[in-house]
């Protein structure tokens, strides 16, 4: 999207939407790069990363979970799972107190195989990161937290919204 560019505040608003754009393209290469090292697809990288996720925050995801962040039914969801299972990407763990219950985890395998395929990264990230004290790092932090939210919320209402050319007459 093409920005005004005549104000100091516009210019920065313009750079930083173009930032955002290129970094996004980058993390896509980088992340379709791993995946077709390792035999995945894009909704299986997609997968791997909302497992990741969830057990980074401490609430490991649940087969329906998953399904509903990718939009997938859960005959498509139950065939993601058992693929990422046997190619040694993920587990499933049972619930130690309702067995009825499955979560997903990175399995010890796939977790090595993204280690060492990012640890690279990370470290690029971290010596980023060190040219800026924590005041900073609070505001680009509020700052992505909030570029995140509304992605994602734009993402959300994407999903539930139906084109007009795909109406039938009637609808």
């Amino acid at each position: 999207m093409y920005r005004r560019r005549d104000t100091l505040r516009e210019r920065l608003v313009a750079d930083i939407t173009t930032d955002l754009r290129r970094y996004s393209v980058d993390a896509q290469h980088i992340g379709h790069a791993f995946a077709g090292l390792h035999g995945l697809n894009a909704t299986d990288l997609q997968a791997l990363i909302a497992v990741m996720e969830a057990e980074l925050v401490g609430e490991p995801i649940t087969p329906g979970r998953l399904g509903a962040h990718l939009n997938l039914s859960s005959g498509s969801v139950t065939a993601l799972i058992d693929r990422l299972e046997r190619s040694g990407h993920i587990r499933r763990d049972r619930d130690t107190a309702d067995r009825r219950k499955v979560f997903l985890r990175y399995a010890d395998p796939g977790a090595a195989l993204a280690m060492e395929f990012f640890r690279p990264l990370g470290r690029r990230t971290d010596e980023v990161m060190s040219a800026f004290d924590e005041d900073e790092l609070r505001v680009v932090h509020r700052f992505l937290r909030a570029m995140v939210e509304s992605m994602r919320e734009h993402r959300d209402e994407m999903r539930t919204a139906r084109p007009e050319s795909t109406r039938r007459p009637g609808d």
